[in-house]
């Protein structure tokens, strides 16, 4: 049964360096990339989704991911992980010496399509793969799926739960042995505090609360990401994504803005007596850092308050 009361601590995952940069079409200085992550580290940020190892064709900012896994490998204290789209990126990723993969599969067929070009059940088959890559590489590498569109679908509209458990029974169908994260993405922001709270009951129904690891993936666009993740907190959610300064937004979900901000959601957290481990105004720095990135749309309650009010109690 999920207790109602919140959790002492909660593990939060930075996505500005890949959800967030991908979004600005220009590619950025790598030096510039460097310093906004160093500043999320100083915040004390503990997780890091550094980028994607995808074409830079596709996606051009991310052309430099070798070398930015690489100013930041060696740190300590940091996980690190980077979205791979297909067995070469997982490849890549673990040659870079990340071992922490994230994988994409959109519940609705047709963002899928437009996503990766593939349907769902052949998402799923690449994901097969990457599952026999994580098992032959070791007890360190870990695999994460993002379970994308699963409240809401720019195409297709609201998303049955059923459909959602559909998707995820296969998933674990083909990691099994593994212990898989599983973040349940609103990829719109179109979901509702009382929509995640019911679609992760039936999903908990169905699968049982102790299969996964579970995480949730917000974004703003209508002004219910921090509840949405507070919801999903109360229904057992121990991770949750964010991206400083709310950079971000997904280009084959139209209308999609930026992630939740970070620093709104620490607030939140925090002043609901839930520890982060995170230092505001050293956050705050890091999202001023990014917000003055070139091309990037940002969107953040916390950085337009005077920054005394700011710090939490």
């Amino acid at each position: 049964m999920i207790s109602t009361i919140p959790p002492h601590s909660v593990e939060l995952v930075e996505v500005a360096p890949r959800d967030g940069f991908q979004s600005i079409s220009d590619p950025l200085p790598t030096q510039a990339k460097v310093e906004a992550i160093q500043a999320l580290i100083d915040a004390g940020i503990k997780r890091i989704e550094i980028g994607s190892f995808v074409s830079p064709k596709a996606v051009p900012q991310m052309a430099d991911i070798k070398d930015i896994v690489s100013a930041f490998i060696n740190q300590q204290g940091v996980r690190l992980s980077a979205l791979i789209p297909n067995l070469k990126g997982a490849e890549l990723a673990l040659a870079s010496g990340l071992r922490e993969l994230v994988y994409v599969v959109s519940v609705s067929e047709t963002h899928n399509k437009k996503n990766v070009r593939q349907s769902v059940d052949a998402s799923l088959e690449g994901l097969a793969h990457i599952a026999d890559r994580v098992r032959d590489e070791g007890p360190k590498a870990r695999l994460r799926l993002d379970l994308g569109t699963c409240f809401d679908c720019p195409y297709e509209g609201r998303i049955d739960a059923q459909r959602v458990v559909e998707v995820l029974r296969k998933a674990l169908a083909v990691t099994e042995g593994l212990q898989l994260e599983v973040a349940f993405c609103d990829t719109t922001g179109r979901a509702n505090p009382y929509q995640v709270r019911e679609t992760l009951k039936i999903v908990q129904q169905v699968i049982g609360y102790d299969t996964i690891d579970w995480a949730f993936h917000g974004h703003n666009t209508f002004g219910a990401g921090v509840a949405n993740a507070l919801f999903a907190i109360e229904q057992g959610v121990t991770v949750l994504d964010a991206s400083c300064a709310g950079l971000g937004g997904c280009p084959f979900a139209p209308g999609a803005t930026g992630n939740t901000a970070t620093e709104d959601l620490v607030f939140a957290l925090q002043e609901g007596g839930i520890e982060t481990g995170i230092d505001m105004m050293r956050l705050l720095h890091a999202a001023d850092l990014i917000a003055a990135l070139p091309g990037g749309l940002t969107a953040s309650s916390l950085r337009q308050v005077p920054r005394t009010r700011a710090a939490t109690r």
